[in-house]
């Protein structure tokens, strides 16, 4: 049995990442925390979560339940997963991050941190979002330079970062496969008199908007036809099992940076 801990516990992607935890063979729920301010310490994660009492009370740091856990998984913010993944290291855990956002700076740590342990880091889980990024790649080195590639992404309106990190992962791929710099070609948004579109750009439209989970399409556009691969999250189920996936590969692991694309294969 692996033992999991999980930050960020009152929020909607800790909600169901508890959930999934109780669904998942192999898995159990040993850890569940907030920030120290957090109202939530002290209150049963399971009623949180809305699934029944579990035993597990939200504490307000990693250090309290440092013998309880395997694996973190942190969906959290840049600052605070650093700090985790930091702690995680030095404490010999194994972490999953679903945080996007880091900083050059705090890029640069998380691959020492991997030096010590093991981390899987992805800006989506969903597996059907992991195979988008397979595909975008695979449709970008066939259709090559003869189309334009637009990328699009829409998220409910708590969203703080634009474009998303999914969209952004979508982008390197579609980049990478065309030897192109995503940081030189991406445009992000137009208005006025843009003047003609340079084929080797790849932009990005945001919309932010309801409680949509996730969607994100790229279009790959040539004279007379049009390819688009597509992705529809209508739950955070689809990231938080996903998560767990990662978990349970990554326990097997003792050191190194990883991905989801690792963890099903997809890099092969």
């Amino acid at each position: 049995m692996i033992n999991i801990a999980i930050t960020g516990a009152g929020g909607r992607m800790g909600k169901a990442l508890i959930e999934a935890v109780t669904q998942t063979d192999g898995l159990q729920l040993s850890a569940a925390i907030e920030r120290p301010d957090s109202t939530l310490i002290g209150v049963d994660s399971g009623e949180l979560a809305g699934i029944g009492r579990n035993e597990t009370k939200v504490v307000s740091s990693l250090q309290e339940v440092v013998d309880r856990f395997d694996v973190l998984i942190d969906f959290s913010t840049p600052l605070s997963t650093s700090e985790n993944i930091a702690f995680c290291a030095d404490q010999g855990k194994k972490i999953v991050v679903g945080t996007t956002g880091f900083d050059e700076q705090q890029l640069q740590q998380i691959n020492q941190a991997s030096d010590k342990t093991a981390i899987c880091m992805a800006s989506n889980y969903a597996t059907g979002v992991n195979l988008c990024f397979k595909l975008a790649e695979l449709a970008a080195s066939i259709l090559g330079d003869e189309v334009d590639i637009e990328i699009s992404e829409t998220h409910h309106r708590h969203k703080v970062d634009a474009p998303s990190g999914t969209a952004l992962s979508l982008g390197e791929s579609v980049a990478g496969a065309l030897n192109r710099d995503l940081k030189d070609v991406a445009v992000y948004g137009r208005e006025g008199q843009t003047g003609a579109r340079d084929r080797q750009t790849i932009g990005f439209a945001t919309q932010r908007a309801g409680d949509v989970v996730g969607d994100h399409t790229v279009l790959f556009a040539a004279e007379g036809e049009r390819v688009e691969i597509t992705h529809k999250a209508s739950s955070r189920m689809a990231f938080a099992n996903g998560a767990l996936r990662a978990a349970k590969w990554l326990n097997e692991k003792q050191s190194g940076l990883h991905s989801m694309q690792d963890v099903l294969s997809l890099n092969l």
